[in-house]
């Protein structure tokens, strides 16, 4: 049985994962999106890799440069002892933007003893669709498809012919391993190899000092932090939802999409999570990306996007390769892309709620961002009456989720905010009028009487985990009766062995089997608003312990083993997580302060 036991690096371009034992079996260059160059995530026989193959006398560990996205692996044995240093390289030069190549550095430490390795080096371009061959010069090891559609480059002080051929190689001191998308034009050398380290190392560092700091929690507030970051596209402002794709919500099953796009909701959940830690740059952004995508004031929204805009994300299938232990079909592009999810306007209106209150803001982007603003505001109007696919993105039947409608009533409500800041009082007080009918319509036909709780839809009495969140965005009071009444029902309904389902009526493909990370942290946040503190404490410090052997979360959780399941790593999760756990750190605070 594997786990998602890997540590992810990046760049804010792209990303890789490596697994605890040090091999790189996922990889996509030059950008998130592209073809994979490593893939044995999801095809232990085709799909390639990249790592240190060592005896059984040797122990791996493995943990992160404190504050970075470095990942070091320890290879020890009586033999002797050597370090791998991983990471892409992000640093500020004098441009504008940080300099994101794509390429991925394996900076190697003799730390004692004689040790030694083979080195696997097996990369499969094109998702393994095109068998490749290596060409060595004097300066590189050029890997090319077989069909010449595409080639990278491996820069060693290693022997070019035992890399190719896996032969044992020595650790005498400091070496390296540079794969690189595109062609060198410096000289690569171990001195040029730990000046991008020192340089990488020195800028997470000082993106990591820019965040509050926490009593509780602060290192894994911060871990989640940076994956955050690392999800994030450099070029456009673009929030990943994860970096791989079909990764199975339960093993054997066919919920395997591709999660490596922006969705709405997702990136607009994050930019609220960075804001509140103190990183304004990239709400900015990511306001950039949606001026980008809305070119008119007629566009409609989509609930996602490629990450340059892209609005069609056809979905195909990869029927040559096995998925993740046999989990079929392997996915690339979306077909939920074109769905209506009518709750994709509350987070984004919230987003520039927040824009407006803290941005000053040129004059032209303040009217451009109006613009935006009212187009939403058109749109809710239109459509939050009608059914739609929900929060989960139920691909059949369309359904009043009573969900997506208190969302439509956060964009009006937000709107209106936005309305007064500007003090534009006719849309205030038509807009007013709007909420108003939306909330009315939810209280009337979204509360079961008989249940004593809300329901997942009007026409259902279906306990749905979205449903925690009524309070969070300010709907209803963590006082008020329905909403304590709601959070009891849910939690009686859908929490199994500490964990959360999302909800437990069929679907498109039957019921749900594993649990949906992020709920767990929703019900967690929503029992400590309702009175019910240590509980949520203790639930929440037996959800951490979930986590990979990093910190990190990926979407599902299987409930009886307690592996991770689904892509990964996961934004949902780490924003929920860092949400969860400052609640609990501001809490504490305040106690400190007033009892020194």
């Amino acid at each position: 049985m594997r786990n998602l036991n890997y540590g992810i690096i990046g760049n804010c371009k792209s990303a890789a994962l490596i697994s605890e034992k040090g091999w790189v079996e996922w990889c996509c260059l030059p950008d998130f999106d592209s073809p994979a160059v490593f893939s044995k995530l999801l095809d232990e026989n085709k799909g390639g890799e990249f790592g240190f193959e060592v005896d059984d006398s040797y122990t791996i560990t493995q943990k992160y440069v404190e504050r970075s996205n470095i990942l070091c692996t320890v290879f020890s044995s009586e033999k002797g002892v050597f370090e791998v240093l991983d990471f892409m390289p992000r640093y500020k030069t004098n441009e504008s933007s940080p300099f994101v190549p794509s390429e991925i550095y394996r900076y190697i430490r003799h730390i004692s003893g004689n040790p030694s390795c083979k080195i696997c080096y097996n990369p499969k371009l094109d998702y393994a669709r095109n068998e490749v061959h290596h060409v060595a010069n004097g300066e590189c090891i050029k890997t090319l498809a077989d069909n010449h559609s595409e080639s990278i480059y491996l820069y060693t002080d290693f022997d070019f012919s035992a890399v190719i051929h896996r032969h044992e190689v020595q650790i005498t001191g400091q070496h390296y391993l540079l794969l690189s998308y595109n062609q060198k034009l410096i000289p690569i050398n171990i001195d040029r190899v730990y000046l991008e380290y020192t340089r990488t190392k020195t800028y997470w560092l000082n993106w990591v000092n820019r965040t509050k700091t926490y009593k509780l929690y602060n290192e894994d507030i911060n871990r989640s932090l940076l994956v955050l970051k690392l999800l994030t596209f450099q070029p456009t402002g673009a929030i990943l939802a994860a970096i791989t794709t079909s990764l199975p919500e339960a093993i054997g099953e066919n919920r395997n999409w591709d999660y490596r796009f922006c969705w709405i909701r997702d990136a607009s959940m994050s930019i609220d999570t960075l804001l509140n830690l103190g990183h304004d740059d990239a709400a900015k952004k990511f306001l950039f990306f949606i001026k980008n995508i809305v070119k008119s004031k007629s566009d409609s929204f989509q609930i996602m996007y490629g990450i340059r805009g892209e609005r069609e994300l056809e979905e195909e299938p990869l029927d040559h390769l096995s998925g993740y232990e046999n989990s079929l079909p392997v996915r690339i592009g979306n077909a939920a892309y074109f769905q209506e999810q009518n709750d994709i306007y509350g987070y984004l209106m919230n987003v520039i709620y927040r824009y407006y209150r803290n941005f000053p803001g040129t004059l032209d982007e303040l009217e451009d961002m109006w613009s935006i603003v009212r187009n939403i505001v058109r749109t809710v109007t239109k459509r939050w009456a009608k059914p739609d696919k929900g929060i989960w993105e139920i691909r059949n039947e369309s359904k009043h989720f009573v969900f997506s409608k208190v969302m439509c009533w956060v964009a009006m409500d937000r709107a209106i905010g936005i309305a007064r800041l500007l003090k534009k009082t006719d849309s205030e007080q038509q807009w007013k009028r709007i909420a108003q009918e939306i909330k009315d319509d939810i209280m009337l036909h979204g509360w079961n009487e008989e249940l004593k709780s809300f329901t997942q839809t009007y026409d259902n009495t279906a306990m749905d985990a979205s449903l925690l969140l009524m309070e969070e965005y300010g709907f209803i009071s963590a006082k008020d009766e329905k909403y304590i009444q709601t959070v009891l029902a849910i939690k009686k309904e859908l929490l199994h062995d500490g964990l959360m389902y999302r909800y437990v009526n069929s679907d498109d493909f039957g019921e749900p089997t594993s649990a949906f990370t992020i709920c767990t942290f929703w019900l967690i946040r929503a029992l400590y608003k309702v009175g019910y503190e240590q509980e949520a404490k203790m639930l929440f410090d037996s959800l951490l312990k979930n986590s990979n052997h990093l910190g990190l979360f990926s979407e599902d959780i299987e409930f009886q083993t307690k592996r991770l399941l689904g892509n990964f790593p996961q934004a949902y999760s780490h924003l929920a997580l860092i949400n969860t756990a400052t609640l609990f750190s501001e809490k504490n605070a305040m106690i400190y302060f007033i009892k020194p």
